[in-house]
């Protein structure tokens, strides 16, 4: 199957949707982003704007998400940054917590107004 993020005009997701790898096939078996935006547009509106996404991250760094931005600098899909303290990786465009969690086999939640981790009981 592949997958295919709708976009907002300001590069929001609006929704991914699922296609038929056959769709997005050429004549000579291979697989075309382009075809699948065409296709795409022809399910739900000419003016749409699609981009493929990756549900194993194999491109475009992340899996897109209902709310992602995408970045065309990066050719990525980025999730709303979760903290105001965390700052984006630029090379995995994830988001990073300004001290690593710790590794101790504990479960940890972030408390911003803190700025660190605390064990969740």
């Amino acid at each position: 199957m592949a997958h295919f993020a709708e976009l907002d005009q300001a590069g929001i997701v609006l929704r991914v949707v699922t296609i038929d790898n056959n769709a997005i096939k050429d004549s000579a078996g291979r697989e075309s982003e382009a075809l699948g935006i065409i296709f795409c547009q022809q399910l739900f509106g000419a003016n749409t704007i699609w981009k493929q996404t990756s549900y194993n991250g194999n491109f475009r760094k992340n899996y897109a998400g209902q709310n992602y931005h995408y970045s065309a600098d990066h050719d990525a899909f980025i999730a709303p940054q979760p903290f105001a303290s965390w700052h984006l990786d630029e090379s995995t465009c994830q988001w990073q917590p300004p001290k690593p969690m710790p590794t101790d086999g504990r479960a940890y939640t972030w408390n911003e107004s803190l700025l660190r981790w605390v064990v969740i009981q």
